[in-house]
């Protein structure tokens, strides 16, 4: 059996994951589904919550399970996911990222409005075609489901200190692009093109998905994350 957390990103708590944590439990594997300090609370109860709080509670929470450990992080949430593997390299098995790449020192999540002191859910069509295959069923639904997040925690620079980090292996399940298409993208950006080289073992997984597969093909998105448990267990 294997441990499987899952970091939601942005906006998102642990009931983000339902039918990925339904799947995972199923197919004998233990999910842990986790909501971050400070979602959905009030600038007065959130203002000093950083991405720092949200590595750290990842790690309490692998400090508690003994076995092997899978962490799976989507979109902003890799960013912890990726923070938590820094913290605690010889406890973590593989690291999956959802539609996100792993970030090297010192890189952010992404800036977004804050209104009264907190960063609220924009709405699925500020993001686009990211969000191009959420049916408008789908959208009403999850959209209800958002909540907001602390001012600091899009913005924050992770802090990056374990080189240790770089032998954890790394699956990426990327929506759209295929590994030659992310190590592409990859060129641009050379802080991380320069991380990702560093990693021992990097598989892109492409899901033919927009930016939110737990929402848009759950099934799929559990079958990728249990065929990386069932290797570690």
């Amino acid at each position: 059996m294997t441990d499987v957390i899952l970091i939601p990103g942005l906006w998102l708590d642990a009931d983000s994951w339902g039918p990925v944590t339904t799947a995972i439990d199923a197919a004998g594997h233990r999910a842990h589904p986790l909501t971050m300090p400070g979602v959905g609370e009030p600038a007065a109860a959130s203002s000093d919550i950083g991405i720092h709080d949200w590595v750290e509670r990842v790690v309490e929470h692998i400090d508690m399970i003994d076995g092997p450990i899978v962490v799976v992080g989507h979109s902003g949430g890799g960013n912890v996911a990726y923070g938590a593997v820094d913290r605690r390299p010889d406890r973590i098995a593989h690291v999956v990222l959802v539609d996100t790449v792993p970030p090297p020192d010192g890189a952010d999540i992404s800036e977004f409005p804050v209104t009264d002191g907190v960063v609220a859910f924009p709405g699925w069509d500020f993001f686009g075609d990211d969000a191009g295959d959420l049916d408008e069923a789908t959208r009403e639904r999850t959209a209800a489901m958002t909540r907001s997040v602390p001012a600091r925690v899009p913005t924050d620079a992770l802090r990056l200190t374990d080189d240790r980090r770089f032998e954890v292996p790394v699956t990426m399940l990327s929506g759209a692009a295929d590994e030659a298409e992310v190590r592409g993208m990859l060129e641009q950006w050379p802080a991380w093109r320069d991380n990702v080289a560093r990693i021992r073992s990097f598989e892109v997984v492409k899901l033919g998905t927009a930016h939110w597969p737990q929402f848009s093909k759950p099934t799929l998105l559990a079958g990728e994350i249990l065929k990386v448990a069932d290797r570690v267990q």
